[in-house]
């Protein structure tokens, strides 16, 4: 339980710290932001998005800098616009047991307008370290960020589904719109 006082110095230094400088957590805007991925076959290529992405950002908007990044998303919600795949894609992940995809990054570095952040990103189970590469785009009091990053589906203990007894490639590829509104 929390003291009069010390609740008073924590919310001073909150003041503070956003009184110095500006930063400010934003959530994504759910309606406007999406993830991709894609999945190759030789014989074929599997596209899916999801628009239930949740996320938020914290950012310095007088410096227009991003300075973290926080994401997830429900595997069940990726949509390929075939039900079948989709199911079987579901059972290759075990979505059951392993629902989401988290991202947490751990550093941000700009240059211009391009933006690379570094993470931890957990998923069926699994963290490995990433790094997205992107294009932040600031207009008036919203920022749209769009990247990019691969992972290795082997690494994180996933068995790579078969077409004709040839396994898809090992790499699968992710792709993210996301927009924030301050």
């Amino acid at each position: 339980m929390k003291t009069p006082i010390a609740t008073f110095l924590f919310s001073a230094t909150i003041v503070f710290h956003q009184a110095q400088g500006q930063e400010k957590w934003v959530p994504v805007v759910k309606d406007e932001s999406s993830i991709h991925y894609r999945l190759t076959h030789p014989m074929h290529e599997v596209n899916a998005v999801s628009n239930e992405v949740n996320g938020r950002i914290e950012i310095d908007p007088a410096e227009k800098k991003i300075e973290a990044v926080t994401a997830d998303v429900d595997v069940m919600t990726f949509d390929s616009g075939n039900s079948n795949r989709d199911s079987h894609a579901m059972e290759v992940v075990d979505a059951l047991t392993y629902p989401a995809v988290n991202f947490a990054g751990t550093s941000v570095i700009q240059q211009g307008d391009s933006v690379f952040v570094r993470g931890t990103l957990t998923f069926h189970g699994i963290t490995n370290d990433v790094t997205i590469a992107g294009k932040d785009t600031w207009t008036g009091s919203s920022v749209t960020v769009d990247g990019r990053f691969s992972i290795s589906l082997t690494a994180f203990k996933i068995e790579r589904p078969s077409l004709l007894f040839i396994p898809v490639n090992d790499e699968l590829k992710f792709t993210i719109h996301a927009l924030y509104r301050f």
